[in-house]
């Protein structure tokens, strides 16, 4: 945690926890805090405030610690590795927008696993074709909460400003392959709440800094952004997107297969396409 805290310039903070709890967006009584409110907590937020002495973490006065951006993807490592250890071939798994597929399906082919629309949670944006690779979804549309003004705030929180992060981004997927040397799992989810965290253009100086790591998919809220490929070399191509969510897919490709949405699609139909659609993703 402390080292994506790092990496991500702080835009992933597990010391968000004191904002976390006393917004309770969460819970099942959330609020809008004030700016003073927030003003006293920010102040307990930075991972200077958490140090590791040995085995044991240590936190400053007042401080607390959320996993909820990591524990996830840090749990399918761990399976991932049951998989690998047992010999199986093949099988997937869904933590609630955090999957691993690994291996191949009875027949050879690899999961196919959909990215939800954020504008309509019963359509798919995308396929995302899986072998052992995890593959993580963060989104504002997952959790959210109206207050009685109408305005929406959604679970995602910015440690810079202490309030729901106001992305231009939907949804950010990130793929990483397994590797038996490396947390990938961890590794994905960390990076999908950052990525989300910091907004399009963020996300893709970010993608650009790191481009051999890790695969991405950004569905976008600015729906005059034209569908794009960018290649790990940099150059976009725009011959094989549909146009008809607003994304932009970072990386190798093989795994990302951009189908616009199937909202008019029966779900037998999906079931005959060999869509593992999670509940989250």
């Amino acid at each position: 945690a402390l080292h994506y805290a790092d990496v991500t310039g702080g835009a992933f903070d597990v010391t968000i926890a004191p904002l976390v709890e006393a917004w309770n967006i969460h819970g099942e009584n959330p609020r809008v805090l004030t700016a003073d409110e927030i003003a006293a907590l920010l102040p307990l937020v930075g991972s200077g405030h958490l140090r590791l002495e040995g085995n044991s973490a240590v936190l400053d006065g007042g401080c607390a610690i959320d996993l909820g951006g990591i524990a996830k993807g840090y749990a399918s490592d761990l399976l991932a590795e049951l998989y690998r250890q047992n010999g199986m071939e093949g099988g997937w798994l869904s933590l609630g927008g955090n999957v691993y597929a690994h291996g191949t399906k009875p027949d050879g082919s690899f999961w196919n696993v959909a990215v939800r629309d954020p504008g309509d949670t019963a359509a798919t944006a995308a396929l995302l074709s899986l072998s052992n690779q995890f593959a993580v979804t963060s989104g504002g549309y997952q959790r959210y909460f109206t207050a009685e003004n109408g305005t929406v705030y959604q679970h995602i929180l910015d440690p810079f400003t202490g309030k729901p992060a106001e992305s231009d981004l939907l949804s950010v997927s990130i793929i990483l392959p397994y590797d038996d040397t490396a947390l990938h799992g961890s590794m994905a989810d960390a990076y999908s709440t950052a990525l989300y965290v910091m907004g399009e253009a963020g996300a893709i100086s970010f993608w650009s800094a790191n481009r051999a790591d890790f695969d991405m998919v950004l569905i976008t809220a600015d729906h005059g952004n034209a569908d794009r490929m960018v290649e790990p070399d940099g150059s976009v191509n725009t011959a094989h997107t549909t146009n008809l969510v607003p994304m932009v897919l970072f990386g190798d490709h093989s795994a990302l297969r951009p189908l616009g949405r199937l909202a008019d699609l029966a779900p037998t139909m999906l079931e005959l396409m060999g869509v593992e659609q999670p509940e989250e993703m």
